[in-house]
């Protein structure tokens, strides 16, 4: 079965960075694409950021210019780089991927992993 295990996640003031990784079993370069969604408490889960297995790559524009998505394809992770975090990014953050290929990666996603809570603090 695919497995996908986020970390990084945490507390940090308005402002800060922070990393967050996906490790994903087997071999990552077989995922059409890949994204991470965050769900805030009361929202529904949301697109934040995906890549292609081609290296397009989408941003929402609440985070356009502030977060990066990137992935290592020899350690199999998936990784979003957040910085000027606001307090309004607090959320769950879910990797998901996909083996269903389309040129946008704007989803169906197939494959998610158990999330990882960001708080940013004001």
């Amino acid at each position: 079965d695919v497995q996908l295990v986020e970390s990084g996640g945490g507390l940090v003031q308005a402002g800060g960075s922070l990393r967050l990784s996906c490790a994903a079993s087997g071999f990552m370069q077989a995922y059409c694409c890949m994204s991470w969604y965050r769900q805030a408490p009361g929202k529904e889960r949301e697109l934040v950021s995906s890549k292609s297995r081609g290296g397009r790559t989408y941003a929402a524009d609440s985070v356009r210019g502030r977060f990066t998505i990137s992935k290592d394809n020899a350690k199999n992770t998936l990784y979003l780089q957040m910085n000027s975090l606001k307090p309004e990014d607090t959320a769950v953050y879910y990797c998901a991927a996909a083996d269903y290929c389309s040129d946008s990666c704007r989803g169906p996603y197939n494959y998610w992993g158990q999330g990882t809570q960001v708080t940013v603090s004001s």
